[in-house]
């Protein structure tokens, strides 16, 4: 059977230190535990991640975020070759109201999930990202745009619930 491809955005990986939202904690920590270590899915970030771990003021959690990448293993994608669709595909969900203008990486990580053909994007963004009608206005995009795999955006949660 074929591994789901799911790509993480920052918000899950800063969820593991998030002592203010211990159930989020917890469940992102199974996450990580359960489904990264045994090979459920194949999980992914890219530079965009980096980047904004990078953008973190406290040196020690920035040095934290960027140990559970390396310590977990994660994949970071190359997405310097496609970054023009990339940043085609995130500016068409922006003009269409689906992302708000002042929430470019979010428009960004969706478009490298569309663009790469991931399964799950995992995010605890609700208000941007994790939400049933932010889901059906990007697929209704996506199509629109030539795009037919269907994109699942979802917390880690619904990940690890089977």
């Amino acid at each position: 059977m074929r591994k789901l491809k799911a790509y993480l955005d920052t918000s899950v990986i800063n969820f593991i230190f998030a002592d203010d939202a211990p159930e989020k904690r917890d469940i992102t920590i199974d996450f990580f535990e359960n489904y990264i270590r045994t090979s459920i899915y194949e999980v992914c970030i890219s530079p965009l991640v980096i980047d904004e771990i990078g953008n973190t003021r406290d040196e020690t959690k920035k040095q934290k975020l960027l140990k559970i990448i390396e310590d977990y293993e994660i994949e970071v994608l190359d997405i310097f070759r496609n970054m023009d669709e990339i940043n085609n595909l995130a500016y068409t969900y922006i003009e269409e109201g689906v992302i708000p203008r002042n929430k470019v990486e979010d428009a960004l990580h969706i478009a490298i999930c569309t663009v790469f053909g991931f399964d799950l994007l995992l995010s605890w963004n609700y208000k941007h990202m994790a939400n049933v009608n932010k889901e059906s206005r990007i697929t209704a995009v996506n199509i629109n745009e030539g795009y037919h795999l269907q994109l699942r955006i979802i917390t880690p949660m619904e990940a690890i619930y089977e």
